[in-house]
């Protein structure tokens, strides 16, 4: 099997090119046809048979199938099963706003971070997503629904940050000025609070949104919906947040799904207000998808009206998400369920 080429920088093909005696132009000739989204070597046209065939011979060139396509009736999202090269599957959905079209994409085949309230963690971690793979996970939803991308939220199934050094590199390769080139500051990366990889993440300064998902505001109830907070803490992850706002100046927004009888209370708001103030956070409240596997339920719109005032009159910025997809499994991690039943 040859080297994973989508997985690759211009300067890492064009010094792949130079030992095989090709000149080194020819790198960025490639690496603009895979991110046109070529399905095979044969296609580019402007290179010469030899280098086809050398191509061929040294990288493997796959690109995902539409396993399943859901477009919602309701607001026009578009949910999408991928098949990967191994037969595994992932989900991305791509979301229309006024500022534009979003996508949002897994970063991991399923999740070892085993939130109570999620489908993608349900069978645990199967592996991680390879750069290339995440890649084309924002290029054919772009080539598939004919939207033309401006933001991503890496925020489906899988934990980013479980996946860090593969991210990274897709964050390059994204926002490349010869490839996709989408900004940093178009992107936001959504995580269940790995501190440990908060420090190295400021120090790389990369000006993207990093949202974390609380969705509880103290130890016991974080504790037991979302397992990845035992051994690190809420003190702790608040911290972490802190010192990447002072690092970066970039402010972090707090993901919080309103469950209902869970951590939608009164002391909840108000601890909440507490931690936004002192990072300088952006609270976004989501009304919870309700999951066939979870007994949870979404908070009640009393419960959530109250939940805002609270935070309101604290002076913490907060908005409720817009409920998008509704009609098409659009939390992630349903319809790859739903796959592996059938």
């Amino acid at each position: 099997m040859g080297k994973d080429i989508l997985s690759m920088l211009p300067q890492e093909i064009e010094r792949d090119f130079i030992s095989m005696g090709e000149q080194k132009f020819r790198a960025g000739q490639v690496f603009q046809w895979l991110s046109r989204g070529v399905r095979d070597f044969e296609d580019m046209t402007n290179i010469s048979k030899p280098l086809r065939e050398k191509l061929k011979e040294n990288y493997e060139l796959y690109r995902p199938k539409v396993l399943s396509k859901q477009v919602s009736k309701l607001d026009g999202t578009i949910k999408y099963l991928w098949e990967l090269k191994d037969g595994n599957a992932v989900e991305t959905v791509v979301m229309s706003y006024k500022h534009g079209n979003t996508v949002c994409i897994s970063t991991q085949v399923g999740c070892r971070q085993g939130c109570a309230f999620c489908a993608s963690t349900i069978g645990g971690l199967v592996r991680c997503l390879e750069p290339g793979e995440m890649l084309d996970e924002v290029m054919f939803s772009q080539i598939d629904s004919g939207k033309e991308i401006s933001n991503i939220v890496l925020m489906g199934i899988g934990e980013p940050l479980d996946n860090f050094d593969n991210v990274m590199r897709f964050l390059q390769l994204v926002n490349h000025p010869k490839g996709m080139n989408i900004g940093m500051r178009h992107i936001s990366l959504s995580t269940c609070g790995l501190t440990e990889r908060f420090e190295e993440l400021a120090e790389r300064d990369l000006q993207l949104t990093l949202s974390v998902s609380l969705h509880a505001p103290d130890d016991e109830t974080r504790s037991k919906i979302m397992p990845a907070n035992r051994g690190r803490g809420v003190e702790q992850l608040i911290e972490c947040c802190r010192k990447y706002y002072e690092k970066t100046g970039r402010r972090i927004s707090f993901e919080y799904a309103m469950i209902d009888g869970v951590n939608d209370t009164e002391y909840h708001a108000k601890l909440l207000a507490k931690h936004a103030r002192y990072v300088s956070a952006h609270v976004n409240l989501i009304p919870l998808n309700h999951v066939e596997e979870r007994q949870f339920q979404p908070s009640t719109p009393e419960h959530m009206k109250a939940f805002i005032k609270i935070l309101e009159d604290a002076g913490v910025n907060v908005t409720v998400r817009r409920k998008l997809g509704g009609d098409v499994d659009a939390s992630c991690g349903q319809l790859r369920r739903k796959m592996q039943k059938s």
